[in-house]
């Protein structure tokens, strides 16, 4: 189901001159100058932002760029409520996050595609969290660029079992570098978190990227200020959010992954690698796990 190109020569290139860059310095700098609440830079950093990748703020809690108190607060802003209805069907998937389908399909075994001729592991990309309930499973993977709302949400109704935050690099994960760098996913820092929900577990696992120097979520805030961060929750104890609740927030461009156990979901037609999702959309139709 990806029907995305190979990687270019031009991909390769590109990857290689970012490779080379000191993303973390760039993106603790950018770290700064995004909460700075100087009127003069942040206006103008804000309009900037609008003009330069056409933000639609009509959705969102102000519409006016100039309202936020900084540049990081317009990338994070929230949406207005009502904005995104959910859908009627309890056994929707919907997508977590605005941003453009990378990849979706099935996993062979415990490999999961990056893009066309790349695969890689999902024990990898859990870190040490047990993938054999996801074999053969489900996965979308949907990149989210600097135009997009910045927040993602619950797919689906759960309670948290575990988190582990991996530290890593913050590789660019734009189109041409998921094409041309091979592991992209497994090498950038990520938040891998694991929901039990009506269909068995699932895995939401946001990865960060360059100048997103903080993924936050909504129950421990900021994960990078407790790096290697490893708990996991006994039954009741971890929060709960319905299908559609915030779990947290990137602070510029970035990725999500969304794994399933086998035989849960049928992904909707049409949803392919290239097409652009927003928060709320139905991706695909839920079967409970026990009547499989």
């Amino acid at each position: 189901m990806n029907t995305e190109s190979a990687a270019s020569t031009a991909d390769r290139l590109r990857a290689a001159v970012h490779w080379l860059l000191p993303t973390r310095l760039l993106s603790r700098l950018t770290w700064h100058v995004a909460r700075s609440p100087r009127p003069w830079l942040k206006n103008r950093l804000n309009r900037f932002l609008v003009r330069r990748y056409g933000l639609d703020l009509s959705e969102a809690e102000h519409s006016d760029p100039t309202a936020y108190p900084t540049f990081n607060a317009l990338f994070t802003r929230a949406l207005r409520p009502g904005a995104r209805p959910l859908p009627e069907d309890p056994q929707a998937l919907i997508s977590p996050c605005d941003g453009t389908v990378s990849a979706v399909g099935h996993l062979h075994g415990e490999r999961l595609i990056q893009a066309k001729g790349i695969e890689y592991s999902l024990r990898g990309l859990l870190h040490g969290l047990d993938p054999a309930p996801f074999r053969d499973g489900a996965f979308v993977t949907i990149y989210l660029s600097p135009r997009d709302y910045h927040r993602f949400h619950a797919p689906v109704a759960g309670r948290l079992q575990a988190e582990r935050h991996v530290p890593g690099r913050l590789l660019t994960v734009a189109p041409s570098a998921v094409r041309a760098i091979r592991g992209l996913f497994l090498r950038n820092e990520r938040h891998v978190t694991l929901w039990e929900t009506v269909v068995g577990l699932v895995a939401v696992v946001p990865v960060g990227a360059v100048n997103v120097g903080s993924i936050e979520t909504v129950w421990g805030g900021p994960v990078g200020e407790a790096p290697g961060l490893s708990r996991d929750f006994g039954p009741g104890e971890g929060v709960f959010l319905g299908r559609g609740e915030e779990l947290g927030r990137f602070n510029l461009g970035s990725t999500v992954v969304v794994v399933l156990p086998a035989g849960v979901v049928r992904w909707a037609d049409g949803l392919v690698a290239g097409r652009p999702v927003r928060m709320g959309e139905v991706l695909g139709r839920l079967r409970r796990a026990d009547a499989r």
